[in-house]
């Protein structure tokens, strides 16, 4: 859950933009692949085609066009009978993320947090 209390800054607006995503920092295991996003706010999103498990906490480089934003992982879900995950993305920068308006994600939404899974 966010520290607003279980609720939404924003709410969600379904988008399926592509995306090439690529771990921050050095890793055992490099993680680069192309995956999309599943609906996005102005500070987030849910990213789906991910095929690497990545947790809690872990920075993420996303490329979406020529906008290179960094992201911090808040929750992971396995899809059930699947080796592919989405996961939910926070972004680092207080600034101008993906570029894209966005007037339907009003401030203070009143919708749930998806709270951190793993299946």
């Amino acid at each position: 859950m966010d520290k607003s209390g279980g609720k939404r800054r924003h709410k969600r607006v379904k988008m399926v933009l592509p995306l090439r995503v690529w771990t921050n920092e050095a890793t055992e295991k490099p993680y680069q692949e192309l995956a999309h996003t599943l609906d996005i706010t102005p500070r987030g999103a849910r990213l789906g085609a991910i095929h690497q498990e990545l947790q809690p906490g872990e920075k993420l480089t996303v490329q979406y066009r020529q906008r290179k934003i960094q992201f911090r992982v808040v929750w992971v879900r396995q899809l059930e009978g699947s080796e592919e995950y989405q996961i939910g993305v926070e972004a680092s920068d207080m600034g101008e993320t993906w570029g894209l308006e966005l007037s339907d994600c009003d401030q203070d939404a009143d919708v749930p947090t998806e709270v951190s899974t793993r299946q």
